[in-house]
């Protein structure tokens, strides 16, 4: 009796332990499919929910990023980026200089011009370009960016571009202030100089290259490193343990792994010849990104002169302007407000003050205004020199910001500022390898998935993030595991603490020359972009649209910005942190 009784106890037992494991694994199954599925969906550029159920799409055998560990949410998410940025350029094979697209005979005509129009309407724009012997051109693929703009009230918007894929392009602005607009339209690169864009990103990534000091004693090497390194030569790898980044430099032939000391970016006449701008560009490419320098590599001809065409103006044929006459009161309450998720542009400039078209912007034109708004409060800004820009202008700004001397390199960082009256700490540090900087101390080289995931938040919290113009030479996937790591990290944190303020800055335009082109085309930024947004929709993060922000703005563009357009990021940010009480 008293056995079968053990007998019983000891099969409840071992029940009741069974049914623990069971929920254990249940509870990890859904938590883990929720971040599947908080990592594949996302709301697409017309404000659509959207499911990737994309396949067949080719990944880029780049470090064996085909053969990436993904689960099934990832890669269809994947999949679906990958085919949201393919780029329509027809495979012609080689075409002449002179049939390719010609900004200074291509024009632009604006529809309906002799209309009136009123604020909020619609103005469509139509593109014909012809190539460098004045005929049309029968295929697409150019890149153009184009604004409407008022000069005399600082006003400016971004405009909506559609390639109908045979020479015609189609410009869509919505009019959103009242007098003189003018119509700006501009061949940022033509088709085939995409095409040789495209070569590049997918066959030559190593064309920025970066190298670290080894130092042991008196003895020190340099090597080089990066995402992947080709060859059979023997290899540091530097991978984060945490995120699984990749980082590799190749071995020192006299000291360990462990005495690596810096990082810094290689410059291209000390590398290999496969890098120089001549191996980069054989004939015909370098034709398409031509030089004034002769020292530099082949000149376009004296005939051939008008062939810049990195970012010239299209001219218009006709008129290049409209009149847009005000709305009545009825028809003008919340004009601003009324737009849907998708709104395009997301805002525009009036006198030189930046709308955002779903919210009203605050200006913080005092110092005392932004310590009000950050008092008893920790900032964090990661992420590359686009958002070091914050840092700079609020130390400078706000007088009683001091930046604390921590000895670190100039331009790289971290960064401390603290005003202890009103308990403000504004920190910044770099965004982990790939960064093009000079040099950081190794010891310093931070992925921002593990510095969110130090992160407790809460209300006095706020964090901003600007990851991307230090992956424009990279394929595409080197960049998407970036933010998929940022983005989970990010998710965690919002988890544990839903009131903190995370803010990502995106990406911007920037000056372009035959150099810079190679490296940093706005086309290699307007990928990013476009990633970052469709990545981070419907995570709970605030956006501040630096693309329209500079591309809408009268001032020509830089990778840095001037001031009144970091001063318009600020006040957005900002307004994301301290909003008006409604």
């Amino acid at each position: 009796m008293w056995i079968n009784f053990f007998r019983l106890r000891l099969f409840c037992c071992l029940l009741a332990v069974l049914m623990v494991l069971v929920l254990v694994i249940n509870v990890t199954q859904v938590e883990y499919l929720d971040h599947e599925t908080v990592s594949a969906m996302f709301i697409d550029s017309s404000g659509q929910f959207v499911s990737s159920q994309v396949s067949g799409i080719s990944r880029n055998p780049y470090c064996g990023y085909e053969h990436q560990t993904l689960s099934s949410w990832e890669r269809m998410e994947e999949d679906s980026l990958l085919a949201a940025l393919q780029w329509q350029v027809p495979d012609m094979g080689p075409v002449p200089f002179l049939k390719s697209t010609d900004p200074s005979s291509s024009y632009f005509v604006i529809l309906n011009s002799a209309a009136f129009f009123k604020v909020g309407s619609q103005l469509e724009v139509l593109v014909h370009v012809q190539d460098f012997q004045r005929r049309p051109k029968k295929y697409g693929g150019d890149y153009l960016q184009a604004r409407i703009h008022s000069p005399k009230l600082q006003a400016g918007a971004v405009g909506r571009v559609v390639d109908y894929q045979n020479g015609s392009y189609k410009v869509f602005f919505t009019l959103l202030w009242p007098g003189k607009v003018k119509v700006s339209v501009s061949l940022v690169h033509p088709s085939e100089g995409i095409r040789v864009l495209q070569h590049l990103q997918e066959e030559k990534p190593d064309r920025v290259y970066f190298k670290s000091l080894f130092r042991s004693g008196r003895i020190s090497e340099t090597t080089e490193c990066n995402v992947c390194l080709p060859g059979s030569l023997p290899l540091c790898n530097f991978t984060d343990l945490y995120t699984g980044e990749p980082w590799f430099c190749f071995k020192p032939k006299k000291l360990p792994c462990s005495s690596r000391i810096n990082h810094f970016k290689g410059r291209v006449p000390e590398g290999p010849c496969h890098r120089c701008r001549e191996c980069l560009l054989p004939e015909p490419s370098i034709r398409y990104f031509p030089s004034t320098d002769s020292s530099q590599g082949p000149v376009l001809s004296p005939e051939d002169k008008s062939g810049v065409n990195i970012k010239v103006p299209i001219n218009s044929s006709g008129p290049d302007w409209v009149t847009v006459i005000p709305r009545r009161t009825k028809e003008t309450n919340n004009l601003e407000l009324s737009q849907g998720s998708g709104t395009f542009p997301s805002g525009y400039y009036y006198k030189d003050q930046w709308m955002p078209r779903k919210f009203k912007m605050r200006q913080f034109n005092d110092p005392d205004n932004i310590t009000e708004c950050l008092q008893r409060k920790v900032v964090y800004l990661f992420g590359d020199s686009t958002i070091r820009q914050w840092f700079e202008y609020l130390t400078t700004f706000v007088p009683d910001l001091v930046e604390f001397n921590l000895g670190s390199p100039k331009n790289v960082g971290p960064f401390l500022a603290v005003d202890q009256k009103h308990s403000i700490l504004l920190r910044y540090r770099c965004h982990g390898p790939p960064i093009r900087f000079t040099t950081v101390f190794s010891n310093e080289l931070r992925y921002v998935a593990n510095e969110l995931n130090g992160i407790v938040g809460g209300k006095n919290t706020v964090v901003a993030i600007a990851v991307w113009s230090h992956f424009s030479t990279f394929p595409l996937e080197v960049y998407i595991r970036r933010l998929r790591n940022i983005r989970r990290a990010v998710v965690q944190l919002l988890d544990r603490s839903p009131k903190t303020v995370v803010v990502i800055r995106t990406a911007n335009a920037q000056e372009l020359g035959p150099e810079v082109s190679l490296f940093n085309s706005d086309w290699y930024n307007f990928q990013l972009d476009t990633i970052l947004r469709k990545m981070f929709s419907g995570v709970g993060v605030y956006l501040v649209d630096a693309w329209e922000m500079t591309l809408a703005h009268y001032l020509p563009h830089k990778l840095h910005p001037d001031e009144v357009i970091v001063k318009n990021q600020l006040d957005m940010f900002l307004s994301f942190v301290c909003p008006l009480e409604t």
